[in-house]
């Protein structure tokens, strides 16, 4: 009988245990709810009549949205040139795999948005070694999400840092479209390597990001803005047509700091998030 019990608990401590994300180190302590509603009350009485276009980021599972500004879509992201990319600490959007919310966070874009929902290994939430991506907000630990912002204009441009890199001095005014992907961040060196997922080159005489996951559902395209916690209280006048892929794929997470380390976008650290846009007046309708 004890050789029995034994034997099966020795096959119980080898299969695969499975953690949600919920299990990840605390982040600081939550702003009240009042200071989001304020925040979204204002980003109301600042754009009321002003005449600001539809808004992002949106929850991209609900179709609602009844801004009346209309502007053409961007062309597709080969037609245009790659001129920057970036990532934010958890996704600015809400819908498809990642819908858990971070919480209200520090009340200007940090440790808010919404996780991926889904589960991890416990080996894949070991700790990393080194400190990931580090800034005065932090850095990026195993069990993390973040959102990539693939960023294209129809300027002639070469990828660089900002926004600044998407104009020229000829078009100041050019298209926008962002490609989006969401990652979970893992500790395990059999997962996407970042580096290869924001490789770019030159395809058909256009700058390109060259291995975006094709593999993560179809993406909901929809009319928005830029983004970012800097437009909490207030539009964006930038139009930007999105592309955002409702399935996360999982990221080695020490392939992220590698990228930190040095690329020619010149990000070293995640940016923080705006709150999520649910005012009907500031979105557009979306068609599926």
């Amino acid at each position: 009988m004890k050789r029995n019990i034994l034997a099966v608990l020795v096959t119980l401590s080898s299969l695969p245990v499975c953690v949600s994300a919920k299990d990840a180190p605390a982040s600081p302590p939550d702003v009240a709810d009042r200071v989001i509603e304020q925040q979204r009350e204002m980003l109301k009485e600042s754009t009321e009549g002003a005449g600001f276009g539809p808004q992002s980021p949106r929850d991209i599972d609900s179709s609602a949205g009844s801004n009346p500004v209309v502007f053409s879509a961007a062309p597709a992201s080969a037609d245009m040139n790659l001129c920057n990319i970036h990532f934010h600490k958890n996704a600015e959007h809400k819908g498809g795999e990642f819908t858990e919310y971070a919480g209200n966070g520090d009340g200007h874009g940090y440790h808010s948005g919404y996780r991926y929902a889904g589960d991890f290994s416990e080996s894949a939430l070991r700790p990393a070694n080194e400190a990931v991506c580090p800034s005065e907000h932090g850095n990026l630990v195993p069990g993390d999400t973040i959102e990539v912002h693939y960023v294209y204009s129809t300027a002639q441009v070469e990828p660089g840092p900002t926004l600044g890199a998407c104009l020229s001095a000829a078009n100041k005014n050019p298209q926008l479209r962002v490609e989006t992907q969401v990652y979970a961040l893992v500790n395990d060196a059999a997962a996407r390597d970042f580096g290869e997922l924001t490789e770019h080159g030159m395809q058909d005489g256009r700058h390109q990001a060259l291995n975006i996951p094709a593999d993560t559902g179809e993406p909901v395209q929809y009319a928005g803005s830029t983004t970012g916690p800097t437009y909490n209280e207030s539009g964006s006048p930038f139009q930007v047509t999105w592309s955002v892929r409702p399935e996360v794929a999982k990221v080695n997470i020490r392939s992220v700091g590698q990228w930190c380390e040095g690329n020619v976008f010149a990000e070293d650290h995640a940016h923080g998030v705006r709150n999520l846009v649910v005012n009907p007046d500031l979105l557009s309708p979306l068609s599926r």
